[in-house]
């Protein structure tokens, strides 16, 4: 099986992260793969150069329409593919059609329009797909295809580079420092959750006016920006409870890459952490925008430390039943089988 993956996403992000594993899965399989992506993250590109999969960059710019799309035209025809995999709706936008089957993946509740040129349409959680499905298009042409979350073993890291003690709680947030992530929720929280200390792991538009927040709340001390990390698990190996406040999270893959290291999770209850979490099972929902909430929570899971144990032995639990890169491999090979039946 041939198989290009196309991606337009930002140079940093969840979704672009998991694109990224995705088609490094797919390696393992043995399926011959072609990757379309712009040039804005290195990482990626290397990632994919060092497995032999060969990268072709775009600008995917919708005032150079043109341009991206014979650079993918011309990348099937040389290819040759039988399925184009579009991540995200951009590249959907983008999509062309031909003797292959073109595959639009959502990773959040987006217009099917984005994806016209796409035969079938997969979504990332259930609800994702009923959405698809509502907006006109035919439920035999919807299919759901979760995340995974890479699991490879790493060592904490030494806390002191940051500042922080080592008999201290560490709380750890691993977002884009965006508006729907509710981090500013999460900084207020802290002004109650006097003895721990909180890293803010990601970057993004509003890092300026939350770093105003901290030291405006004298929180210097105890709230560390570490900018984009590649080293989610050592960060989550290091800190003792995962904070994932986000108003809007149509997944979450941080819900399964806490589960998979073994790592407490409290959650708001956004779609995607409210459809996979169960409350005092695999981990603590609360209300969205919820600061007394959520301070509540982080202090409980701090004293419980019998809840510690619950919530890391089920989050490890889901993770294994659902969402490991063996059941990914399965799953996509058998959506990819099946679309390709059903021509």
């Amino acid at each position: 099986m041939k198989l290009a993956q196309i991606m337009a996403g930002s140079p940093v992000g969840g979704a672009e992260t998991f694109y990224m594993d995705g088609v490094m899965a797919l390696h393992e399989t043995g399926c011959e793969q072609i990757a379309m992506t712009r040039d804005n993250n290195p990482h990626r590109i290397e990632n994919f150069q060092k497995l032999g999969i060969p990268v072709k960059t775009a600008s995917f710019d919708k005032n150079l329409y043109c341009s991206t799309q014979n650079k993918l035209k011309n990348m099937i025809e040389g290819f040759r593919p039988d399925i184009v995999h579009h991540w995200l709706a951009r590249a959907g936008s983008f999509a062309v059609k031909g003797a292959h089957v073109n595959i639009g993946w959502y990773g959040g509740y987006y217009k099917p329009s984005y994806y016209k040129n796409c035969a079938h349409h997969v979504a990332v959680t259930k609800d994702i797909a009923d959405h698809i499905i509502r907006e006109g298009i035919p439920a035999k042409n919807v299919h759901v295809l979760h995340l995974y979350a890479v699991c490879e073993p790493m060592p904490a890291i030494d806390r002191a580079q940051f500042d922080t003690p080592d008999d201290a709680p560490l709380l750890l947030s691993l977002a884009r420092l965006h508006e729907a992530k509710a981090l500013d929720v999460l900084i207020d929280a802290m002004e109650s959750v006097p003895d721990a200390y909180l890293w803010l792991a990601g970057t993004g538009p509003l890092e300026t006016v939350l770093k105003e927040q901290v030291r405006a709340q004298n929180l210097d001390d105890r709230i560390k920006f570490l900018g984009w990390r590649n080293d989610r698990e050592a960060l989550l190996a290091t800190a003792d409870i995962c904070v994932f406040p986000s108003r809007y999270e149509p997944f979450g893959a941080v819900t399964i890459e806490a589960w998979a290291a073994g790592t407490p999770i409290i959650a708001a209850k956004s779609q995607g952490p409210k459809a996979y979490i169960s409350h005092e099972e695999n981990g603590l929902l609360v209300e969205i925008d919820d600061r007394d909430g959520l301070s509540h929570a982080i202090n409980r899971l701090i004293q419980d430390k019998e809840l510690q144990v619950v919530l890391k032995e089920s989050g490890l639990k889901s993770y294994s039943e659902g969402f490991t890169k063996d059941v990914f491999k399965q799953n996509a090979m058998e959506l990819y089988e099946h679309v390709l039946r059903s021509r």
